[in-house]
């Protein structure tokens, strides 16, 4: 088996983070088991290592057995699909099977990102087949994943729906031009939450505002995920993430820090600034647009706001493995999805920003509210201020990483 040098410190210290309280633990989608996913686990996972970004030069291709073979392997986050009231039956799923003959083996095995990565690496180095045909990974890992060769590059033949309803912000990142190699399953926007009690009516509209403002003073809470927090400052800064630099970034590093030190900023935090904020310990903080949803509905007070400088938007995304058994059979599963009366039931449970076009109708019909809420169908303004963090080298993920768990004490 070909060997990969362990991840450097700062990132080991980022992945513990993002495994502890990071957008994969506490949310919607996600529940870590009880047992295995501390600091130990955290360590063994990341003592195989992600190995550096570059192709193997391995094959991805594999025999494909889906004529023969009626079915798909499919891992996904949990909760992150649509399920029956009794949480029996995942409709959207059975109906594929109904229409197509292909079974479905749905597996929710993914808990974070370098958690599963863990479970796959050994067969994906090995040149094997990993024993499933889709999987659902964040952008970054994505990207990496790409690069090393370990995915196979999709038939644009078996894509029909898909190439004609991927909505338009979704078409091209930077880590996979045109979508050769993969499909967003779902879009997650960073924005800006407050509690209207806790502010007494103040609106909160900028990172400004979080970083400076004397009435939020050591209530206002930033995520502990890197890219979310300094590409939502470099933009109240004024710079674009999508082309942030050494000295932009350290810029921004440091409007943080004098926060930091003023004690205006309470804490960093994952998912959990929820409970602080329903409760009004946290006035106002950075979010997850996702988390907003189903929170807005229990407390009324909580309010969410896109700056005007803009927000930072990411996304999950399907793919297939290399040596996968079943690859047609998973492209017709993902052009399934982007069928927009399937992509709306889907929308309807999970409330994420969702990537298929001509949803609205569809969504209306389900509930009215979903159709012109925009943290599931950003209109064009929302758009106007969408912006993504580039793609890091491995020595610029090192050395931000390392900066940044300095900032917040991790």
């Amino acid at each position: 088996m070909e060997q990969y040098e362990p991840l450097p410190p700062p990132l080991r210290a980022a992945l513990r983070r993002s495994m502890a309280n990071g957008r994969g633990a506490m949310g919607r989608r996600t529940l870590l088991r009880a047992a295995g996913l501390g600091v130990a686990g955290a360590a063994g996972l990341t003592a195989c290592g992600i190995p550096a970004a570059g192709r193997t030069g391995d094959s991805t291709a594999s025999t494909d057995h889906s004529a023969q073979e009626k079915t798909v392997d499919f891992s996904n986050w949990t909760e992150y699909i649509d399920v029956s009231d009794d949480g029996k039956h995942r409709p959207t799923l059975e109906a594929f099977t109904g229409r197509t003959g292909i079974k479905v083996k749905y597996t929710e095995d993914i808990n974070d990102n370098v958690e599963f990565f863990g479970k796959i690496k050994p067969q994906l180095s090995a040149g094997q087949d990993t024993g499933r045909d889709l999987m659902v990974l964040t952008d970054w890992l994505a990207a990496r994943m790409i690069r090393l060769g370990w995915v196979q590059k999709l038939d644009p033949a078996h894509l029909p729906h898909a190439f004609a309803n991927l909505e338009q912000r979704f078409r091209s990142p930077d880590w996979d031009p045109g979508r050769a190699y993969s499909y967003p399953w779902q879009g997650i926007a960073t924005c800006i939450a407050y509690n209207k009690k806790a502010t007494k009516g103040k609106k909160v509209t900028s990172i400004s505002q979080l970083l400076d403002d004397p009435s939020l003073k050591g209530r206002v809470a930033m995520l502990s995920e890197m890219r979310d927090t300094i590409g939502m400052t470099l933009l109240d800064m004024g710079h674009k993430p999508e082309t942030v630099t050494d000295d932009t970034y350290d810029a921004a590093l440091a409007r943080v820090q004098k926060a930091v030190d003023s004690q205006q900023i309470r804490k960093f935090t994952g998912n959990d600034y929820t409970d602080g904020l329903s409760k009004g310990d946290i006035a106002a903080c950075v979010a997850w647009a996702g988390d907003l949803v189903q929170l807005r509905i229990d407390d009324p007070d909580i309010e969410y706001v896109f700056p005007d400088a803009g927000f930072l938007f990411s996304t999950d995304n399907l793919l297939i493995p290399a040596k996968a058994r079943h690859k047609t059979n998973a492209e017709r599963l993902i052009d399934y999805y982007y069928e927009p009366q399937v992509a709306a039931q889907v929308s309807a449970y999970i409330a994420y920003v969702c990537p298929v076009a001509g949803v609205k109708p569809y969504l209306a019909k389900i509930d009215p509210s979903l159709a012109t809420n925009p943290l599931i169908l950003p209109d064009a303004a929302m758009d106007a201020k969408s912006h993504s963090f580039r793609s890091l080298s491995e020595d610029e993920d090192t050395r931000y990483e390392e900066k940044f768990s300095k900032l917040i004490g991790a």
